[in-house]
């Protein structure tokens, strides 16, 4: 490694470090591909099963509220099993783990798809969560490994075009097989994809050392205890009316007490479960609570949209999936820009300072949406948001692990992963929540005005007189401020979304500028 030298006037020259793979690879092509397929998978799973919901409801006799246990185990599965990719990855070795990763993912699938009840929908979606959990910090990790360091964000930016692609791919790509085929396709399609990317992982996924690491039990019950009762939490507490619960309280108590357990284990303990000196990286604990936002923005955007489009705006689910494309165009078309510039030395800091004040312009714009919003205008702002969360993405991967010893690197993915995955629960129910409080606020507030005095055709006190006709004009006009309060309802949504992509632009303050290579 060259050591830094001092230059004229005492300053020293920027410091420059090898640019040799860790683990090279005989065919880095194919494995690329390869770990691109498995990743694609998991994160594809996380959406494409949502559309499917209500024909397994009746498929598999469930009521409304426990159908959502379908999604429910996926996520509180994902997010307890994900903090032990690391050790895991030391013990049974990196290249062995995320084999049976792919093939647990793929058997999973099969058996989702097979499934004659809930309970067993159920289990085989937890069993999927657990298997999937580990495929996003190993993929991203051996994508690093097996390339040199100045090839990074080129390896971040085809890994972040996979992670940005899937949540808009997932619902369009669900809609049309349960649609079309069957909702359990929605599962079957898993197998192809996950074959041929298990074959080219047996055959050209390098090995990667093991050693011996003592496996913090305590540290991960605590961690397991906060990301269960936290996803419970977040998942139910719009079916419950959040705090109005006892079960919601419960919930609340033991996330904090699990938490405050983890630090202080975390603190005290002799081995926790993530080295405490992953945390000493400044730029890295930056680049985590950044993920946390990029979760929040991204993930409740993808979530508000389909809805919106297809509720208030009379789209389809292939025309919803088509106007939300654009959105996946942005992102590789700067996923690409942001690449180059991190490899000609362009401050990365500037990148994702800049990435988000282009989200944030692009909700802005979202936020002086109507119901006679057009076509045009969801695809421009498509791209345009895109474009920002591209320039947010590759700087921000290139800032977090540029510093990172090779050993952190698992476990650095891991916690990346994991902050985006609360990141997404947290901006879906919080977005979720704000929608509903603001439409039945925004109805009352509408509703209030309709009288009248205000209706310039006839009086709506008297149209009880008109019977039938009456009461279908009644219901007409309620429907249409039903219409514009739910449509208020989502401008206060990205309103909020907004004013947290320029409160999050300052971090990159506290961020230092990643060595030359």
């Amino acid at each position: 490694m060259a050591s830094a030298a001092p230059a004229r006037g005492g300053r020293a020259r920027p410091q420059l470090l090898e640019d040799v793979a860790a683990l090279p690879a005989a065919n880095t092509g194919l494995l690329i591909f390869g770990v691109m397929l498995a990743s694609l998978l998991q994160v594809l799973d996380i959406t494409i099963a949502n559309v499917a919901i209500p024909h397994m409801q009746s498929a598999l006799g469930a009521t409304a509220d426990s159908i959502t246990w379908v999604l429910t185990s996926y996520i509180i599965a994902t997010a307890v099993a994900m903090p032990i990719t690391g050790w895991l990855a030391d013990r049974v070795g990196a290249r062995r783990l995320f084999i049976l990763s792919t093939a647990g993912f793929i058997a999973s699938s099969m058996l989702c798809g097979l499934a004659q009840n809930l309970s067993e929908m159920v289990l085989f979606r937890a069993l999927q969560g657990v298997s999937g959990a580990f495929i996003g910090p190993l993929s991203q990790s051996f994508m690093l490994d097996s390339t040199r360091p100045s090839k990074h964000p080129q390896m971040m930016a085809l890994w972040g075009l996979g992670i940005m692609i899937g949540p808009i791919v997932g619902p369009v790509l669900g809609g049309w097989l349960t649609e079309n085929w069957d909702w359990r396709f929605v599962f079957f399609v898993n197998l192809p994809v996950g074959i041929l990317a298990l074959a080219l992982l047996v055959t050209n996924l390098p090995h990667r050392p093991t050693r011996r690491r003592r496996f913090d039990v305590a540290g991960f019950f605590y961690i397991g205890l906060t990301m269960a009762t936290l996803q419970l939490m977040l998942d139910r507490g719009q079916q419950l009316d959040w705090f109005d619960s006892l079960e919601i309280w419960v919930y609340l108590f033991l996330t904090i007490t699990g938490a405050w357990l983890a630090i202080v284990h975390f603190v005290t303990a002799k081995d926790p479960l993530f080295e405490r000196e992953l945390f000493a990286d400044r730029n890295f604990v930056v680049a985590v609570l950044f993920m946390l936002v990029v979760g929040v923005v991204m993930f409740a955007v993808m979530a508000l949209l389909p809805p919106m489009m297809q509720r208030l705006l009379g789209y389809g689910v292939i025309d919803t999936g088509m106007a939300l494309m654009p959105r996946g165009v942005g992102v590789l078309i700067s996923m690409q820009l942001a690449g180059l510039a991190v490899r000609h030395h362009a401050d990365p800091r500037v990148l994702v300072g800049g990435g988000f004040f282009i989200v944030g312009l692009s909700l802005w714009e979202m936020a002086h949406w109507s119901l006679d919003v057009d076509y045009s205008h969801i695809w421009w702002t498509g791209i345009f948001q895109g474009l920002g969360m591209g320039f947010i993405f590759i700087p921000l991967q290139a800032i977090a692990f540029a510093t990172l010893a090779p050993r952190f690197r698992t476990d650095g993915s891991s916690l990346l992963n994991l902050m985006r995955s609360i990141g997404s629960s947290i901006g879906i129910s919080v977005t979720t929540t704000l929608l509903i409080r603001s439409v039945q606020m925004s109805h009352e507030d509408l509703a209030s005005h309709v009288t009248a005095a205000s209706s310039s055709m006839f009086d709506v006190s008297e149209m009880d007189r008109f019977q039938t006709v009456g009461e279908a004009a009644l219901q007409f006009g309620d429907a249409m401020v039903n219409r514009q309060a739910a449509m208020i309802g989502y401008i206060n949504d990205f309103s909020f979304m907004m004013w947290l992509s320029f409160a999050a632009i300052p971090l990159v303050l506290f961020m230092s500028k990643p060595p030359r290579r």
